[in-house]
């Protein structure tokens, strides 16, 4: 399978989701969903890179955009994981 073909694949898909997280943003306004739009974007600006055939002269930039798009989604799911929520107290008990 021709390699363009898959780039431009991988470059609508991550956009779409960029630009789904973009609108789920706006509404919800989830640290989330924005740094995970936020990495998508990273990896499609990376994909667009291989497509123009600049993946031998700007191999640093492609790595550098994933290993940056790979670490906000870490980043968004530590902050997920570890964000404070509020507890409801069991039922029955006093307040």
């Amino acid at each position: 399978m021709n390699s363009t073909l898959i780039s431009a694949l991988h470059l609508v898909f991550s956009a779409g989701v960029f630009v789904l997280a973009l609108f789920a943003w706006s509404k919800a306004k989830s640290a989330l969903v924005l740094l995970t739009g936020i990495a998508f974007g990273l990896f499609a600006i990376s994909h667009l890179v291989v497509i123009f055939g600049l993946a031998e002269s700007a191999e640093g930039l492609i790595i550098l955009l994933n290993v940056l798009g790979y670490a906000l989604v870490l980043v968004a799911y530590y902050k997920e994981m570890s964000a404070k929520r509020p507890t409801t107290p069991p039922a029955g008990s006093p307040k």
